[in-house]
């Protein structure tokens, strides 16, 4: 209790000391972040547990695992949008923040603008960095972000941006804030990100062995699984994977007439058909592995069908994690 009493009071004294950043009234606000004098909120998206990319350095245009200027996290997301008030630059709302989140303890690692190119770094084998439509575009490469009122996030930024990351360590984890804001003819806008990183509540989905497999085959011609793990955002297995894919050996093994589709299914969080090509590399890579294995590559064929078949709600967490799955359907 004295933790939480004394969490109340770091929190209330945050929001007072805050110059133009007030806690709003319809509660929709992050209470680590509020909101800027005036503005109004226009999307907001809460993850229990989540794959996060948050731009932490200069960036020059490329993703994936290597790709300089990234910072990848797991864990509770909030993403907000709000629209800023006319008459307000983005560097005056990028100061408010920066300084209400300073005085809750909160370190800023990165700041940049587009403006004086700050945000770029020198693509290889280019001199210059990127161009500032390339900053706004990483915010729709996959995973795409939520659209706004129907649209790309990258239509809403103009050649001036301003982007700030910061961190907070305490008893509870690690807090990271991301704020973007971006200004354009039709409006001011702030895409902010809040990130928990903490452990996901595990053994939500059971573990299928080999004989559930058969069992699952035989009653409905094909079964679903959860253990099979890629990197995020790309078709690399994960090594908590080997259980289940073993255990598809196994099945193969156990019944040499059995031949298999290996479908791959994303969430739909991202474009239609990068999904797509994604379930279907991460198809493959299943029956490279298997095949590795000593599977007769005649009795597997790989098929992707990205978000095309859920099974559950993509509107929460609990719905993705049980889109994302890889299915074995019997060929014949």
């Amino acid at each position: 209790m004295k933790a939480i009493r004394q969490y109340g009071r770091w929190l209330a004294a945050l929001m007072a000391a805050s110059v133009g950043i007030a806690a709003a009234a319809d509660g929709g606000d992050h209470p680590l972040l509020g909101r800027y004098e005036g503005a109004e909120q226009v999307g907001r998206y809460v993850t229990e547990f989540d794959e996060v990319e948050l731009i932490a350095g200069p960036i020059d245009g490329t993703r994936g695992p290597d790709a300089p200027g990234w910072l990848r996290l797991e864990g509770a997301s909030t993403l907000l949008y709000y629209r800023l008030p006319a008459g307000r630059s983005s560097l005056e709302v990028l100061r408010n923040y920066q300084g209400s989140l300073e005085r809750g303890g909160f370190r800023t690692l990165f700041t940049c603008a587009t403006g004086n190119g700050s945000c770029y770094r020198a693509r290889p084998g280019r001199t210059t960095g990127t161009a500032p439509y390339d900053f706004a575009l990483a915010f729709d490469a996959n995973p795409e972000l939520p659209r706004l009122d129907g649209d790309f996030i990258r239509n809403y930024f103009g050649t001036q941006a301003r982007h700030l990351l910061a961190r907070r360590d305490g008893p509870d984890g690690t807090v990271y804030v991301s704020l973007t804001i971006a200004e354009h003819a039709r409006g001011n806008y702030l895409f902010a990100r809040v990130v928990q990183t903490r452990g996901m509540e595990a053994d939500k989905i059971a573990f299928v062995d080999a004989d559930a497999m058969r069992r699952g085959i035989a009653d409905s011609g094909r079964v679903s699984l959860y253990g099979i793990q890629f990197d995020f955002d790309r078709d690399s297995l994960r090594a908590d994977s080997q259980p289940t894919l073993q255990e598809i050996v196994r099945l193969l093994q156990a019944d040499p007439d059995l031949d298999l589709t290996i479908v791959g299914h994303t969430d739909a969080q991202g474009g239609a058909a990068y999904n797509r090509d994604l379930s279907r590399r991460r198809a493959e890579r299943v029956t490279a592995w298997l095949v590795g294995q000593g599977v007769d590559r005649s009795r597997l064929e790989a098929r992707g069908a990205g978000a095309d078949q859920p099974v559950a709600s993509n509107d929460d967490e609990d719905g993705r994690a049980k889109n994302r799955r890889v299915e074995l359907i019997r060929r014949r």
